[in-house]
């Protein structure tokens, strides 16, 4: 059994800071892209920012500049840093990452996703 575990979430000024984690557990092999995507009310899922294996990343235009993207393997956790925060930032954040992992000594693979974590920017 894996799973991606989110958690960060929560009521923030404008202007303020937040930081997301998105852990994974279970039997892991080998996880390769980490990714976080947002939904806000009545909008479509978009991407925010990934993050490879090796470290590289990439960020939606919108975020460019505020948010970081990073992850400790070691921990199978990926974070995602949100600094100025707008209104426009309020949506359920959603990590996602390709897993591979072992059960009854095989290998599976997983599209996981986790549960969302709900970031409200408001005064």
């Amino acid at each position: 059994q894996v799973q991606l575990v989110e958690s960060g979430g929560g009521l923030v000024q404008p202007g303020g800071s937040l930081r997301l984690s998105c852990a994974a557990s279970g039997s892991i092999f080998s996880i390769n892209d980490m990714v976080w995507y947002r939904q806000a009310p009545g909008k479509e899922r978009a991407l925010v920012a990934r993050v490879t294996r090796g470290g590289r990343t990439n960020y939606a235009d919108s975020v460019k500049g505020r948010a970081t993207i990073s992850r400790d393997n070691a921990k199978n956790t990926v974070y995602l840093q949100m600094n100025s925060l707008n209104p426009e930032d309020t949506a359920v954040y959603y990590c996602n990452a390709m897993i591979r992992f072992i059960t009854h000594g095989a290998l599976n693979a997983l599209d996981a996703w986790g549960q969302g974590t709900l970031v409200t920017v408001s005064s």
